[in-house]
C-alpha cells in the first residue's frame, strides 16, 4: 500500500501538481482514519490533503482512479469473447428483475442476452435509477461491445467510443423523455418547466451511464497494461502549463475557466505589492513629533512611503494564424485585472492595425469583447498576412505621440514577419517615449530567430523579452509588470 501511494504521489507531481513533502506527510497521516474499504473517502482524504487549487481536481481525479482502480481477475482482457461480464447468478437475477417470464432454455450466461433485451434491462435500470444494476451492465456492455483485445495500444477513447455507439444513448434519452410525457397524459401533460427537469434528471443518469463505463474500460486497461504505463498515457497539462499555440477546444476551455480565479489572484497580489512598497525616505517631523512619547528619544523613526503610480498599458497584438489565442488570453487578463492599471489600451493588426479599446469600454463579459476584436477589427491592409514592419509604422505615425513617460507598451507576437522589412527603428522610438516596452512572444526561446522570425530585431530596444507560452508564465510576466 505504501508503495502504491508513493508512486501515486509521484505521479501527481510528474503531472504538474504541487505536492510538497509535508503534504506527503499529510496524506500518510490522513489515510491512517479513513476505513480503506471506502473508496470514495479515501479519495477525498487524499484530495483534501494533496489539492490546493480546483483547475488541479481533474489530474488528480484521473491518476486516483489509475492507481487506484479496482483490481482482480474479472477485469483482465480476454480474447474471443472469452469470459462473461456477469456471472450465471448476476445475470439471472438481472433478468428476473426485468422480466419474470424469459423464455425457458434461455441460459443465464452472455450468450442468451440478446442486444435487445440487454437495452431493454438498461432502459429499465435508467427509469429506476437502479445504480447498481447500471454499473452491471456497463461492465457487460463492454465486455460485448468495446473490443477490447490485450497487449493491443488503443486508448480508452477508441473503447468507449465504440461501446457508447452501440448502446445509442441519444435515443434512450428521447424513449425516456416520451416515457415520461405518456405517464403524465392524465395530468394533462408536462409544463415546461417539468419537462426540462425530467431532462435534466435522465441526463445526470445518463452521465453517470457513460463515468461507469468509462471506469470499467479503464480498470481493464490497468489489468493489462500496468499502473504506471497508462499513468502515463493518461497524463494530461494542468490547465496553467497548457501551450496556447498547440491547444486542443477543450484545453482551450479549461484555460478559460482557469483564467477568472487567476485574474482574481493577480489583481490582489499587485495591490499588496503596492502598498506594501520599499520604505521611502525619514520623515523628520513625524519622528520628532513621535519622539515625545519615548521622553525625546527617536526610538520609532518614521519613512514617507511612497504611493507607486499604476503603469498605463498599451497592448499591441499580432491576431494572425496561432498567435491569435495567446493574444486573445493575454488581452483577456490585461483587461480583467485593469483596475491595477491607471488606463489599459488595446490595438491588434496583422499586416494592418486597428485600435479595439472601445470594444472592452463598458462590457460584462470580456470573452465577447475579444469576439467582436477578432471579427470586426480593420487589420487586414494587402493580403492578411503577417506584417510586423508595416503595422509598427503605421502605429507610430498614427498613435506614437500619444505615449508618454508613463506608459508601458507591451508586444504581443512571435515576430515572424513573412521576410518583409521590419522596421525596427518604430521600436526604437518607442523606447525613447516610454516608461517601458516588453516583447512577449509565445513560441519556445529554441524557435525565435528561425525561419522567418526576427525577434531579437525588436527585442533588442525592449526592456525585456520574454517566451510566454501558457498562463503559468502570463502570470509571472504580470507580476514583474505590476
Amino acid at each position: 500500500m505504501l508503495d502504491l501511494l508513493a508512486g501515486f504521489i509521484q505521479e501527481l507531481r510528474t503531472a504538474g501538481l504541487p505536492v510538497s513533502l509535508t503534504e506527503n506527510l499529510d496524506a500518510m497521516e490522513a489515510v491512517k482514519h479513513i476505513p480503506l474499504e471506502d473508496r470514495e473517502a479515501f479519495k477525498y482524504a487524499l484530495a483534501a490533503t494533496l489539492v490546493k487549487s480546483n483547475a488541479h481536481w481533474k489530474a488528480f481525479e484521473t491518476v486516483f482512479e489509475v492507481y487506484f482502480s479496482m483490481r482482480g481477475p474479472e477485469y483482465d482482457i480476454k480474447q474471443d469473447g472469452e469470459g462473461e461480464g456477469l456471472d450465471d447468478a448476476e445475470l439471472q437475477a438481472l433478468l428476473q428483475a426485468m422480466q419474470g417470464d424469459r423464455p425457458a432454455g434461455q441460459g443465464g450466461g452472455m450468450d442468451g442476452l440478446t442486444p435487445e433485451e440487454l437495452a431493454e434491462m438498461l432502459y429499465k435500470a435508467l427509469m429506476n435509477a437502479d445504480e447498481a444494476m447500471i454499473r452491471a451492465l456497463a461492465r457487460q456492455a463492454v465486455t460485448r461491445y468495446s473490443g477490447m483485445e490485450p497487449g493491443r495500444p488503443v486508448g480508452g477513447t477508441y473503447y468507449l467510443y465504440r461501446t457508447l455507439r452501440q448502446l445509442d444513448l441519444e435515443g434512450m434519452l428521447q424513449r425516456m423523455m416520451d416515457a415520461e410525457r405518456q405517464s403524465a397524459q392524465d395530468g394533462g401533460g408536462l409544463t415546461p418547466l417539468e419537462e426540462r427537469l425530467a431532462r435534466d434528471e435522465y441526463e445526470v443518469r445518463l452521465d453517470k451511464l457513460r463515468k461507469e463505463i468509462e471506469a470499467e474500460i479503464r480498470r481493464r486497461l490497468v489489468a493489462d497494461r500496468g499502473t504506471e504505463a497508462m499513468a502515463k498515457t493518461l497524463r494530461k497539462p494542468l490547465p496553467e502549463d497548457i501551450d496556447f499555440m498547440h491547444a486542443t477546444r477543450e484545453e482551450l476551455t479549461a484555460l478559460r475557466r482557469a483564467l477568472q480565479p487567476l485574474t482574481r489572484k493577480l489583481a490582489v497580489r499587485l495591490a499588496r505589492k503596492r502598498r506594501h512598497g520599499r520604505k521611502g525616505p525619514l520623515d523628520f517631523r513625524n519622528t520628532v513629533r513621535h519622539s515625545l512619547s519615548y521622553g525625546g528619544v527617536p526610538a520609532e523613526p518614521k519613512f514617507r512611503y511612497p504611493r507607486p503610480s499604476k503603469p498605463e498599458i498599451m497592448v499591441i497584438a499580432d491576431i494572425s494564424g496561432s498567435v491569435a489565442a495567446f493574444a486573445r488570453f493575454t488581452l483577456q487578463l490585461v483587461y480583467a485585472i485593469s483596475s491595477q492599471f491607471s488606463k489599459v489600451r488595446a490595438f491588434v493588426f496583422i499586416d494592418g492595425i486597428d485600435e479595439v479599446t472601445r470594444y472592452f469600454e463598458g462590457v460584462e463579459d470580456i470573452t465577447d469583447a475579444v469576439h467582436r476584436v477578432n471579427t470586426e477589427a480593420d487589420v487586414i491592409w494587402v493580403d492578411g498576412h503577417s506584417d510586423y514592419g508595416h503595422a509598427f509604422e503605421v502605429f507610430w505615425e498614427r498613435w506614437g505621440k500619444e505615449i508618454t513617460t508613463k506608459t508601458t507598451v507591451l508586444l504581443l507576437g512571435d515576430a515572424r514577419n513573412n521576410y518583409h522589412a521590419s522596421q525596427a527603428w518604430v521600436v526604437q522610438e518607442l523606447r525613447k517615449r516610454a516608461r517601458h516596452v516588453y516583447w512577449l512572444n509565445p513560441e519556445p526561446r529554441s524557435y525565435w530567430d528561425t525561419g522567418d522570425s526576427i525577434v531579437s530585431e525588436y527585442a533588442t530596444f525592449c526592456d525585456g523579452a520574454f517566451e510566454c507560452r501558457n498562463l503559468k508564465q502570463l502570470e509571472r510576466f504580470v507580476e514583474h509588470l505590476g
